[in-house]
């Protein structure tokens, strides 16, 4: 086998080991559960909710918001499946000095 052939064989797989690190980095990040790891309460982790149409419709294709799939996305996790954190404001005060 000639040196560049070689080189390329290298480069080639080295490309692959790095397209399987960053795709196995994406997977993780997309099952990792926010911090306390607790599933939506209005979905219960299904990341989908049964859509309104479903309510009101007789069994046609239904409505442009599921697709005709009867399922939405959940609006309380927005599609993560996993609760939202709650914004909180923490104000800093002074504390007053103790003059004695």
């Amino acid at each position: 086998m000639s040196p560049g052939a070689v080189v390329q064989v290298v480069q080639g797989a080295s490309i692959l080991a790095g397209a399987w690190m960053i795709k196995s980095i994406l997977d993780a990040d997309e099952q990792k559960p926010m911090a306390g790891g607790r599933q939506c309460a209005t979905c219960n982790g299904t990341r989908k909710v049964p859509c309104m149409c479903t309510r009101w419709s007789d069994n046609d294709v239904g409505c442009s918001t599921c697709s005709g799939s009867g399922k939405m996305t959940c609006s309380s996790c927005g599609g993560s499946g996993t609760g939202r954190p709650i914004p909180v404001q923490i104000r800093a005060s002074s504390i007053p000095e103790n003059r004695s």
